[in-house]
This record gives C-alpha cells, sequence and structure tokens, in this order.
C-alpha cells in the first residue's frame, strides 16, 4: 500500500502541536510537524517527534475483558456481552441505591466529543453530577483563579504573545521539558530581541532557568507572599495603571490593606530570596511596555493554587497588562485536552458551556437542551472526594476512562484499597499495562492517537481537528462511540420506550449538538464545525456563528464577564502550608518533568529512545544536603513521606 500523509495533532501537552503522521492506512509510519499548524508552525519536541515509535501493540488492550467476580481472573469477551453486563450492573446499582451511587473518572486526554458524551450520560441519563476528571488534580486552580478574578475560565492570551512580550514571568513552570516547542519560540524571541527580560520563579534550578534574566529560587510554597510583596512595591512606587484600575476593576482597597503588611524585608524573609531581587522583579513588572505570565504546575497543584492564581492575575489588574499584545495572565495547560474538559462542563461543579452545576437557571438551560425535566441539583464528587466514597461504600460502580488512577492519585494506598473494594470497576483504556487495569472487572479496548477522530483545545483556546489515520487495532472503538453504545444499552433500563438521547453516528454530530450550548457565552464556539477547520485551520474561541476567524485576546476592549463588567482584585492571604519540615521529615519534596517522558509513561515507556535523557525518575538534592545525608550520585534511598515511601536512585 502506498504512503499516505494525515494532519492531525498531538497527544501530549496543551501546547497541540500540528503533526502529519505518514502511515500505510494499517500502521503509523512517521510523525513531522506540521507546519501549517499556528501552534507550532512545523516544530515539534523529542515527545511528539517519536509518536510513531510509541503505543506498542503488545501493550495495547485490543477485546473487551469481563471477570464475573472478585478474585477471578478476566476472560475474553464481545462488545455486547460486554455492554449489555455493565448496563445492567449500572441499572441494577442506580436502582437499588440511586443515581449517585455510580460515578464517572475521566481524563484530559480524551476528545471534547468523548467529553461530552461522558457527561451528558451522567447528568441527563444517570441523573448524577458525580462526573470529575484528572485534570481536577492540575487545572481546577486556574480554572477558580480565571473565574473569580476576571469573570470566566478563559486564558485570554495567545501564542505570538510570547514572542512580542517585553517582560516575561514564568512561574512554577519548567516549560523547557514540560512545554518545549513554547520554550523554543520564547528563546528565539530573547535571541531576536535581548532587552526581553525573563524571570523564572521556582524553587529548582531547571534547563528553563538558563533563559532567565532573573531567578527567584523561592521557598516552595511562597507564591502568595512573593506576588503580595511585588504588588506592595507597585503600589510604593507609582507602577500601576491608575486609570485602567478605576474603570475596569474592582476590590483594589480591600487588597491595599492586605498587601500592605508585605514589606520588602518580611516577603524577603518568608521567600528565601533578597530584598535586591524583590526590587528588580517588581521594576521589570512594573516599567516594562508590556507584561506576561506564564505558569503551570506550580501554582495550580497547590492546597492554595486558587490564591496563587489570583494573586498573580491581581499584577495584571494593577499594571493593566491585560488584552493587548505580549500582555495578560497565560496559564499553561499540562494535558492536551484539559480545556476541552472544562469547556465541556466535565468537573463535577460545571455544565456545558462554562456553566455552573450549583446554579439552578444553568441547569434548566441544558436540561431543556438535552430534552430531560431537569439535571440532578446535587453537589458532585471531586476526584479525591469520589475515591473516597469509593472506598468507603456509598460509591459501588465505578467508570474510569483514559486515565491510570491507581498511579496518579494522590495518596496511593487509599486509592488502591477503594479501587479493590468496589463492587464494579470499569476501566475504558487503550493500554493493559496500567496499573489501573489490575483492578478493572470489566476492561474496553479504546482507540488511541491516530486512530480516533474528533477536536481538543489548546492552551490559547485553539480549536484543532484531531484525524484518525489508521484503523484502529483488534476489537478497540473511539471513546465517544463505546460511551455513547453504552448509554443507549442503559437507556433501555432508565428510559423505556423514549426516544434516545444519544443519537450519534459520527463524532461531528456530537460536536455539532455540543457546540449550540456555547452559543452567546463568554466561549461561543457555535461557528466552529469539524469541516470548518478542515478548511480555515485551527481556529481560537470566540467563534460565533457567522465569524470569519477566531479571537486572538479577550478583554481588549477592558470589559470583563463578571456583573458589572469589571474585573475583580482577590485579596487572599499568604497561608503557610499545614504541614511543615520537621526533625523526622527534613525536607520539602516538590515533583518536576522528565523531558522526554510524558505523565505515566503508558505510552512513552513503550519507546526505548526515549529512556536515553533520563532512565529513570531521580532524587535531586542541593550539594550541601547530599553532604548533610551522606549521599552519593546513583545510590538508592528509601524516600518517606508522612504518607508513603518509595525507593529512588540519587541524581548526579
Amino acid at each position: 500500500m502506498n504512503s499516505q500523509i494525515t494532519a492531525s495533532t498531538c497527544c501530549y501537552c496543551g501546547v497541540g502541536c500540528g503533526v502529519l503522521i505518514e502511515h500505510d492506512g494499517e500502521r503509523i509510519l512517521g510523525v513531522s510537524g506540521d507546519p501549517a499548524h499556528p501552534a507550532n508552525f512545523g516544530k515539534l519536541c523529542s515527545k511528539g517527534s517519536t509518536l510513531h515509535l510509541t503505543g506498542d501493540l503488545a501493550a495495547r488492550a485490543l477485546y473487551p475483558e469481563l471477570r464475573l467476580g472478585k478474585g477471578l481472573a478476566r476472560s475474553r469477551t464481545d462488545w455486547d456481552t460486554a455492554l449489555d453486563h455493565a448496563a445492567s450492573v449500572f441499572a441494577e446499582t442506580i436502582a437499588e441505591h440511586g443515581p449517585d451511587s455510580v460515578a464517572f473518572y475521566i481524563s484530559g486526554q480524551l476528545l471534547t466529543e468523548d467529553y461530552y458524551s461522558f457527561n451528558k450520560l451522567a447528568r441527563a441519563l444517570v441523573g448524577t453530577n458525580n462526573i470529575d476528571s484528572n485534570s481536577r488534580l492540575c487545572m481546577s486552580s486556574a480554572v477558580v483563579g480565571y473565574k473569580r478574578s476576571l469573570g470566566a475560565d478563559a486564558p485570554p492570551c495567545s501564542y505570538e504573545d510570547l514572542e512580542t512580550s517585553d517582560c516575561v514571568m514564568i512561574v512554577g513552570s519548567n516549560m523547557a521539558y514540560a512545554h518545549p516547542v513554547l520554550f523554543r519560540r520564547l528563546e528565539e524571541a530573547k535571541s531576536r530581541r535581548p532587552q526581553m527580560k525573563v524571570i523564572v520563579i521556582d524553587p529548582r534550578r531547571t534547563d528553563t532557568c538558563d533563559l532567565a534574566d532573573l531567578h527567584l529560587a523561592i521557598l516552595p510554597g511562597t507564591d502568595v507572599a512573593l506576588f503580595h510583596g511585588i504588588l506592595y512595591l507597585l503600589l510604593w512606587e507609582g507602577w500601576i495603571d491608575r486609570d485602567f484600575i478605576e474603570t475596569h476593576t474592582e476590590g483594589l482597597a480591600e487588597l491595599k490593606n492586605l498587601v500592605r503588611d508585605y514589606t520588602p524585608p518580611m516577603v524577603s524573609q518568608l521567600c528565601g530570596i533578597s530584598v535586591e531581587q524583590l526590587q528588580q522583579c517588581a521594576e521589570w513588572v512594573g516599567t516594562s511596555p508590556s507584561f506576561l505570565s506564564l505558569w503551570c504546575m506550580g501554582l495550580n497543584q497547590s492546597t492554595a493554587g486558587s490564591a496563587k492564581n489570583s494573586a498573580l492575575i491581581n499584577l495584571h489588574l494593577a499594571t493593566g497588562q491585560i488584552g493587548r499584545p505580549g500582555a495578560g495572565p497565560f496559564s499553561l495547560t499540562g494535558q492536551p485536552n484539559a480545556m476541552g474538559g472544562r469547556e465541556t462542563g466535565s468537573l463535577s461543579n460545571l455544565l456545558p458551556g462554562h456553566r455552573e452545576a450549583a446554579n439552578a437557571e444553568h441547569r434548566a438551560e441544558v436540561a431543556a437542551y438535552w430534552g430531560v425535566d431537569q439535571l440532578p441539583a446535587n453537589t458532585g464528587l471531586t476526584a479525591i472526594e469520589l475515591f473516597e466514597q469509593v472506598r468507603n461504600g456509598t460509591i459501588k460502580a465505578l467508570w474510569i476512562a483514559c486515565t491510570n488512577p491507581a498511579q496518579s492519585m494522590p495518596d496511593q494506598s487509599a486509592v488502591r484499597e477503594a479501587l479493590q473494594a468496589c463492587p464494579f470497576v470499569v476501566l475504558q483504556e487503550a493500554f493493559r499495562t496500567t496499573e489501573t487495569a489490575a483492578f478493572a472487572d470489566l476492561l474496553l479496548p479504546a482507540a488511541s492517537w491516530g486512530e480516533k477522530d474528533g477536536t481538543v483545545t489548546n492552551s490559547e483556546r485553539r480549536i484543532s481537528h484531531v484525524r484518525r489515520a489508521i484503523v484502529a487495532p483488534g476489537e478497540t472503538r473511539s471513546d465517544w462511540a463505546i460511551t455513547v453504545d453504552f448509554a443507549q444499552r442503559l437507556e433501555k433500563y432508565l428510559r423505556p420506550g423514549q426516544p434516545s438521547l444519544f443519537a450519534f453516528d459520527t463524532p461531528a454530530q456530537v460536536f455539532d449538538e455540543y457546540k449550540l450550548l456555547t452559543r452567546d457565552r463568554d466561549l461561543d464556539l457555535s461557528g466552529i464545525s469539524h469541516e470548518l477547520i478542515d478548511r480555515l485551520g485551527p481556529q481560537q474561541w470566540p467563534f460565533p456563528a457567522g465569524a470569519r476567524e477566531g479571537t486572538a485576546r479577550l478583554y481588549r476592549d477592558g470589559i470583563f464577564p463578571t456583573a458589572n463588567g469589571r474585573a475583580r482584585f482577590v485579596a487572599d492571604p499568604y497561608l503557610a502550608a499545614k504541614e511543615q519540615r520537621d526533625g523526622q521529615f527534613p525536607l520539602t519534596l516538590i515533583t518536576g518533568r522528565l523531558r522526554d517522558q510524558w505523565h505515566g509513561m503508558s505510552r512513552t515507556g513503550t519507546a526505548a529512545q526515549l529512556f536515553g535523557h533520563v532512565s529513570e525518575a531521580v532524587l535531586s538534592l542541593h550539594p550541601d544536603e547530599l553532604h548533610r545525608h551522606g549521599l552519593q550520585p546513583g545510590e538508592l534511598v528509601s524516600l518517606k513521606s508522612r504518607r508513603g515511601a518509595v525507593i529512588v536512585a540519587v541524581g548526579s
């Protein structure tokens, strides 16, 4: 068969790079960057450029497997038997214990059409808000930060702002490893415009720091104090935009009362940096013609994540640095479609179109659109709560899709106890080798990258078409199709004799139903379709019906989607972490990325070439700490926390 080329999108991080897949219809032969895609213009990182070497068939789930009793082995079955059994168990559980006795735990690696299908299944058919995503663990802080400060969960910037900004602040992100293609764009911009200032705020010295004019190695968790200290200096020196504040914001008076206590000496001591470093940072932020902040998990994966996000956004509101080229608060999404999940409402507290599950008017709007009497009002369980309820027996049937909680959730022993105790666990997954697969009573084989069709939204609100290149192997199916098939079978129990809510034959039909739930909302993408993206290329929302192009930047007019059109300063104090170092636990552990590996490595771990840079995860310590503990590089140590232990090698 002749070689063919299919344009698609990378399945790793939230940069959303375009890729060209070389294939023969049955096998993927090679991958290159798509020069026409505006996210990467042909560039790929080490992970994206080796996509064709991953997804080893030996690791794939290729047919349904069913276990008919705890302690028994799963055996191969067919799709009808598998989904009929699942529908029967879910129906019996709901009948006996109510809709909230079942739950769905899904993933930022699903496509938007998959997300929407699951959301409609849980809320419209089952009648539960117990649907949450692994994005809860990484992006929910950014959601809250954007919503309460600006009125909507919407990154206001574009990637081109990295190239035009005069001052770029990178916080809690090792961009060089986690978002390499964006980091390369920033590197090139810095080489063209050496006067651009780059500030990196990170307790560790990472490869990203090599680009920095100023590295603030703050003590872990002190970001809120740092941002308040910067604002103190902005106010003291008059480096603020008074006209913007007066015309477009509210709440500065309360915030002033808070930050007046965050003097340079106090912040210097709290954060472990010098007063001079703090003053230099504030001067660049306050006097640069344009100021852009970029952040990721260092702010988001935190017990104070929402406070950190809002405290950083406060700096943009105080300086008027939002809504114009090179400026704005820009959250870098971790997973490829965490944004699509937020847009479709696939966190327990959300509904499609940036609606709130707790808002009766919003519930009524979505219920009317879906053609059901009502949506559940009970508060849904967030990811941590969900597994706690599985563990204590309240949740009796759990459906997991495209994620590996037995490896990736906090408090692993508790999560595994929950999965072991749950009467019925369904795992919808492309790889049978994940840790969670061992706990699955029903394993449903899902299509993977290059084998399915749909859309994703990247960090700059750009929607791309993910196109299928090859036929999915074995008996694997696309995630949306599995969900719809199950939903149609469950309807026979829960809505007998009524028209199906899931009359979808293609992912394009799913998208076209979903997009109308965004019409006249802040994220309006009602003008986008699979066909339009194929014709015009990937597009940024808002893209209302009749639009000819997407929206590069939000809030250019200074009007925000709040009740009075004003952005809000948020006054959250710095709160020290409840758990501090002590004699028994003298170190604070923070996690970081490996350059060539992705998340739990279920895909990248199948490619030998990706172990060339770092062969295994290691413990990195300051040379003084290595000496203090008498450790040598390469030695194995048992690293213990208050929650668990791991044996790991000491890095050089």
